[in-house]
């Protein structure tokens, strides 16, 4: 992981010190919540798949379980405060991939 910080919509993230903000408060994220976080945020408006996160995040090229992705976008989203019924930050392209929304 490179040392940037990112910082989009008030969610900041450091990944030296491994550290969420949103809105200016810290937010405690798991270690693959965080590195699911950072692996969006870190290309906020670009589309990132499914199968680029199961290689960057959970170091595997095979998918031990569909779910795995949505149940930890789930966790992630309820820690940023975003509605899972109609998310404004991390949104679902269907059959593609997720993105950090940047507006």
């Amino acid at each position: 992981m490179s040392a940037k910080v990112h910082e989009v919509r008030g969610v900041r993230v450091d990944p030296a010190q491994r550290q969420v903000w949103v809105d200016g408060e810290p937010v405690y994220f798991a270690r693959k919540e965080f590195d699911l976080l950072y692996a969006l945020i870190s290309r906020a408006g670009e589309l990132v798949t499914r199968d680029e996160l199961m290689r960057e995040v959970w170091h595997t090229t095979f998918w031990t379980s569909s779910k795995t992705i949505d149940v930890h976008v789930g966790w992630v989203r309820r820690k940023l405060g975003d509605d899972p019924r109609q998310p404004r930050l991390i949104t679902t392209v269907r059959g593609h991939g997720l993105r950090f929304e940047t507006d």
